[in-house]
């Protein structure tokens, strides 16, 4: 972890406790702001409470670092990257003790709000799970979580909490591969609500993190059904609720051509998988009978018609230089 020396901290609206941070242990933290002389004392007097003593000269531009009392405990606050948003983002790398990352983050959370920061993130690895409970005890709340990290945030301004939510949807694709005889490539699945049931349905899958859902559709055609195939069009979409632990998720249904024609099926994932005649695959009992497979078997339809146009996935670039497809009807 990287820690950021006190003399160094821009802090404003200086007072005496920010002078002065008294820690769960009994010991102070000395935070001294740029631009403003400060000479200040503390000292224990029995068991009673400290006394602090102070002068400070505005008028000059330099520092002078005041020797402190043997009860004084000069403390390095932790560090963190300032985000756009008057946030703060502290990525912790290196273990800690609990109590003394405890203190630590005390401290830093008292000057952040003298600062006016907003939104604290702390991002520990799994291998800092000993430091969860420091940081919930401190008011943080978990945020998300990946493999290999969890992300805590804590709203420390008195303004209306403007934090963004966790990811909300997550985004699935169906292919529609089609061949020239008018056969569409279908599979039946070892496990899911399918299973058993003797449905054949198209492949689909989810998209994977920093995956387009033209390339999603290309992979997961060739995972499940080792079939190489291009990208043509976005056929349709929609969106469902509470559809995986809570979060609502979109559903692209794709076009693709098929390269190659041999099937090979996934063997971990794929009961069986061939070539179906159109109109076998869209008069299947389950599909008459369920209005969404029904409509799409009907886009479908349409489409192998050549009586419907979807979306074409034209590459474009953002002002950073981000290459991103855009889905739409218009050929440049």
């Amino acid at each position: 972890m990287g820690l950021t020396p006190l003399l160094q901290l821009p802090i404003h609206n200086l007072n005496v406790n920010l002078n002065l941070l008294l820690c769960s242990n009994g010991s102070f933290i000395r935070i001294i702001e740029p631009h403003v002389q400060v000479k200040a004392t503390a000292s224990y007097v029995g068991n009673k409470s400290p006394t602090l003593s102070r002068g400070m000269s505005s008028s000059s531009a330099t520092l002078e670092k005041v020797t402190p009392p043997a009860n004084i405990q000069q403390l390095e606050l932790l560090s963190g990257v300032y985000d756009r948003y008057d946030g703060v983002i502290v990525e912790m790398k290196d273990p800690m003790d609990p109590n003394e990352f405890g203190s630590l983050l005390r401290a830093s959370l008292s000057q952040w709000k003298q600062q006016g920061k907003r939104g604290i993130w702390i991002k520990l690895p799994i291998e800092l799970a000993n430091l969860i409970e420091v940081v919930v005890k401190e008011g943080f709340d978990f945020h998300h979580a990946e493999p290999n990290y969890l992300m805590l945030v804590r709203w420390i301004s008195e303004t209306t909490n403007n934090l963004p939510a966790n990811a909300s949807h997550r985004v699935g694709i169906g292919a529609f591969v089609m061949n020239s005889n008018r056969e569409v490539l279908v599979v039946q699945e070892i496990s899911g609500k399918f299973k058993g049931t003797g449905v054949w349905k198209l492949p689909t899958g989810v998209v994977n993190e920093g995956e387009d859902i033209c390339e999603a559709a290309i992979r997961e055609v060739k995972e499940e059904t080792g079939v190489d195939a291009e990208f043509v069009e976005v056929l349709a979409f929609r969106q469902s609720h509470s559809a995986f632990f809570t979060k609502s998720d979109l559903f692209f249904v794709c076009m693709l051509r098929p390269r190659s024609f041999d099937i090979q099926k996934q063997a971990s994932e794929i009961e069986a998988a061939k070539w179906m005649p159109i109109d076998e695959y869209a008069d299947q009992p389950f599909v008459k009978a369920n209005s969404g497979f029904d409509y799409v078997a009907k886009v479908c339809l349409a489409k192998a018609n050549n009586s419907y146009t979807g979306l074409s996935a034209m590459p474009t670039y953002s002002a950073s230089g981000k290459m991103t497809f855009l889905y739409s009807k218009l050929e440049i």
